[in-house]
């Protein structure tokens, strides 16, 4: 007898269905799973004797053998566990072939046991919706599970409660739905003091989407205004809010099923690895990047991340994902991320202060910045500079404004861009962007002079449009004039 059971592997963002088959016959007592079972799949036989051991079943003394169908695709990740588990003890007649046939399983199963926590579970509840089949999945995942829509969902505890349910002489009951998390209380622009045109330039990337570059001393504020931009963008839509848990589901970082509604903000270590900030490893999974998706990637410090690093951003923030190759996977990740980048004048952070000296000025500044390549630098719309802060600004009273204040200006700005067609004006491309960001005969004198004298890209010229599209947004506009253009070029200028 051959025993069907149903589970996912998982590609990205993507769930394939895999068919466990598990046959007993005669020969030498032998446990084998076959179908390119990686590590932790093959040491799944260990997991599923003892758990069953646990439970008062024995295996029989036959040739065991579980085949992972269809066998040419990859499968990695100790959800297999209970699939495994379950087409063993159906073909061993303690569950009923037939009924297993509605339902597709994961999970990890512990030596007890228990159904413990894997990755991806709400992965493969979308995929059960779609293919309208019921979902077993561990009990604490339930919550996770149950976002996806008209999937039934099984969250038992252990497997002797799963066989009970099954075999009818228990009823587990339906997991409730995750709850939405509350948004957490981040640094607010009242605690910056100054810093006006800093504050100015994170509005404006806040409100079109734009990436961000500051520039300045040691101590003046970067990191502070950085971790302030959460607080002033838009919370994520449901849609948006289901994409970004799709990721943290995959990466094992969707606790208890909550979903937040808070864009993401992930501000990775400079010495973080090209595997580590756009995604892969000898299990491919998300990077920084795909983490901070429809969020902020924050890089503090970057001219000390590794050059070959940095480069492997240039392709998300452009398309919007990440496409990560393996001799045995080609998988795909979405990031469309805001960068927002921070770094000092030159090595020693002090070129350009008038109270303290660079002493290997121009050399120092030359050398620092040359890490960064020009096709990165063309790809951030906004450079602004950073002064530092004296002790008198610090005794200065708290500004007026806050992040509240500032965050009502970048959602009107954000709907007039979502009325268009797109999420934000950093997606305006095309005839949008002909559409809604082509200047008056002022502006565009103005920039075609810029452009010709600062040697923009093609790729420059249409980033100055968009955040110019922005500008007159947060002013109301509806045309882009030349006023609006003269700033999006200041802040070009501030490059270097």
């Amino acid at each position: 007898m051959v025993a069907l059971v149903r589970t996912v592997a998982y590609l990205g963002l993507e769930a394939r269905e895999v068919e466990v088959q598990c046959h007993i016959g005669p020969g030498l007592p032998r446990f084998n799973v076959v179908g390119l079972p990686d590590k932790a799949v093959s040491e799944s036989r260990e997991r599923v004797y003892a758990a069953l051991a646990a439970i008062g079943l024995a295996l029989p003394p036959k040739r065991i053998t579980v085949n992972l169908s269809p066998a040419d695709l990859p499968k990695d990740g100790s959800h297999f566990d209970l699939p495994i588990a379950l087409a063993l003890l159906a073909t061993m007649g303690v569950t009923d072939a037939e009924q297993l046939g509605d339902w597709i399983a994961v999970g990890e199963l512990a030596l007890d046991g228990r159904v413990v926590a894997s990755p991806g579970v709400l992965i493969a509840a979308l995929h059960a919706s779609t293919v309208g089949s019921g979902l077993i999945c561990p009990q604490e995942q339930g919550p996770e599970a149950r976002w996806a829509s008209g999937v039934t969902v099984l969250a038992p505890r252990d497997l002797t409660s799963l066989l009970g349910h099954l075999k009818g002489s228990l009823v587990l009951p339906e997991p409730p739905r995750g709850a939405v998390a509350d948004a957490q209380a981040g640094n607010d622009l009242r605690q910056v003091k100054g810093q006006e045109t800093a504050k100015r330039a994170l509005e404006i990337a806040a409100a079109g989407g734009h990436n961000l570059m500051m520039v300045g001393p040691p101590g003046s504020g970067k990191s502070l205004l950085a971790s302030c931009l959460p607080g002033i963008l838009p919370p994520l839509t449901p849609a948006e809010a289901l994409e970004v848990s799709m990721v943290q589901s995959v990466a094992g970082m969707l606790e208890a099923g909550r979903i937040s509604r808070v864009r993401p903000f992930r501000a990775p270590h400079h010495s973080a690895s090209m595997a580590a900030l756009t995604g892969g490893g000898l299990k491919v999974r998300p990077g920084e990047v795909s983490l901070a998706h429809l969020g902020v990637l924050f890089l503090d410090e970057l001219p000390e991340f590794q050059r070959p690093v940095l480069d492997s951003l240039r392709q998300p923030l452009e398309t919007g994902h990440v496409d990560v190759a393996r001799a045995n996977a080609h998988v795909t990740f979405p990031a469309r991320v805001q960068l927002v980048a921070a770094m000092n004048p030159c090595r020693c952070g002090y070129a350009g202060d008038p109270a303290r000296n660079c002493n290997k000025y121009p050399r120092c500044i030359g050398d620092y910045q040359s890490r960064l390549s020009g096709p990165l630098l063309d790809r951030i719309d906004l450079h602004v500079h950073v002064g530092a802060v004296s002790a008198l600004d610090m005794t200065l009273p708290p500004p007026a404004e806050g992040s509240e204040d500032v965050a009502k200006r970048v959602a009107a700005a954000r709907q007039r861009a979502v009325v268009r067609g797109v999420r934000s004006n950093a997606e305006l491309e095309g005839e949008l962007l002909e559409g809604h960001a082509t200047p008056d005969e002022a502006g565009r004198k103005l920039l075609l002079q810029a452009a010709e004298k600062l040697r923009l890209s093609a790729r420059g010229y249409t980033r100055m449009l968009r955040v110019a599209r922005t500008i007159a947004d947060l002013a109301g506009s509806e045309t882009v004039g030349r006023v609006h253009i003269a700033e999006a070029l200041s802040y070009r200028l501030m490059t270097g």
